[in-house]
């Protein structure tokens, strides 16, 4: 089971409005169940076969929602993607975007938009500085955790 086949599991639990699922294929054995949030929880999983994914792992289950910004060697934050779906850098076409490169921002900022399942999600910064680098383009696909943003902190 590969990371692409998870993805495609989380939506449609999504979609179809699911609380658990619990699966088995080549030899590992997945649960996946809403929390009293409606989170979804990917507990550990039994068996994982070669080049498969490695979930984050807190207390014996990894918080499929919960993406934290990483320190990265340049000295600034990544910004990641919390979901699959579409990148857009602004509200609408013909408006301007909530972030650019060299643009200071706070703690809470908007930095832009990831439509999924038809839904528009504000991502917001979890830190204050100045944008170094925007790593994904207007209207890309994006993946769960993918890098985002640079921001350097203030």
């Amino acid at each position: 089971m590969n990371i692409k086949e998870i993805k495609e599991i989380l939506g449609l639990m999504r979609e179809h409005d699911l609380c658990e699922i619990e699966l088995e294929k080549e030899g590992m054995k997945l649960k996946l169940r809403k929390n009293i949030a409606g989170q979804i929880v990917m507990e550990r999983p039994m068996a994982m076969p070669q080049g498969g994914f490695a979930p984050r792992h807190e207390g014996g289950a990894a918080q499929v929602h919960d993406v934290p910004s990483a320190e990265v060697p340049m000295g600034g934050t990544l910004v990641r993607s919390p979901m699959v779906g579409t990148f857009y850098s602004a509200p609408a076409p013909d408006q301007p975007p909530y972030a650019s490169v060299g643009q200071t921002i706070k703690e809470g900022d908007v930095l832009c938009i990831v439509e999924a399942m038809k839904l528009m999600n504000e991502i917001k910064s979890d830190v204050s500085g100045v944008i170094e680098e925007i790593l994904v383009d207007n209207g890309d696909p994006i993946e769960f955790d993918q890098p985002l943003f640079r921001i350097k902190k203030a």
